[in-house]
């Protein structure tokens, strides 16, 4: 690694003060990094992958990656784009290991609370959603996501995903649609 000092840009963000902070030798830094974005990290792997079980162990697995490589971090984008990058890939690579594509697991601690059965009609419609949204692939799950779950702008899923802004937009819109016609036949049910 060479000891260059990197330019901070001016409209200086406090995740930027922290990682200058932890690259300075402070590791209560890199611990004040990851309360700040966890919840958001653990959210985006659940969004993803609709799995509760391993939600813990992936988002361990970002952060220790995060930690070895933050010191390489240039200050090109914000903190949390490449952060969600690392998390998205972390996703990807445990799809591959469990080879696990399009198969829905149903979220235990869900189904415990709705037992008593009051709100089984929402439950059923967000299980037939998050099913339908499983479906589809990860090219077109992700950005989807990240657009109409985690409100991202289409630039900054275009930095996330290194694509280019069309391809975005036509993903999320082929999404849509992909949705749009396997939910049809339920379409009753989701009113």
């Amino acid at each position: 690694m060479n000891n260059e000092k990197v330019s901070i840009p001016e409209n200086l963000d406090e995740d930027y003060v922290i990682i200058q902070d932890f690259i300075k030798g402070n590791e209560n830094a890199f611990t004040k990094l990851v309360y700040r974005h966890k919840e958001k990290v653990k959210n985006l792997i659940y969004l993803t992958l609709s799995d509760t079980e391993y939600i813990d162990d992936i988002s361990q697995d970002v952060f220790i990656n995060v930690y070895h490589k933050v010191r390489e971090f240039r200050f090109e984008s914000k903190f949390t784009t490449w952060l969600y990058r690392i998390t998205i890939n972390k996703c990807r690579d445990y799809l591959r290991k469990k080879k696990v594509r399009s198969i829905f697991t149903p979220i235990k601690e869900e189904e415990e609370q709705i037992k008593g059965g009051t709100q089984i009609e929402d439950f059923d419609k967000m299980k037939l959603l998050r099913q339908a949204i499983d479906k589809l692939p990860d090219k077109l799950k992700i950005p989807l996501l990240l657009r109409d779950i985690e409100g991202f702008s289409y630039n900054e899923i275009c930095e996330q995903l290194n694509c280019e802004i069309g391809t975005i937009k036509s993903r999320i819109f082929r999404a849509r649609e992909f949705l749009r016609a396997l939910l049809e036949p339920y379409q009753q049910d989701l009113v």
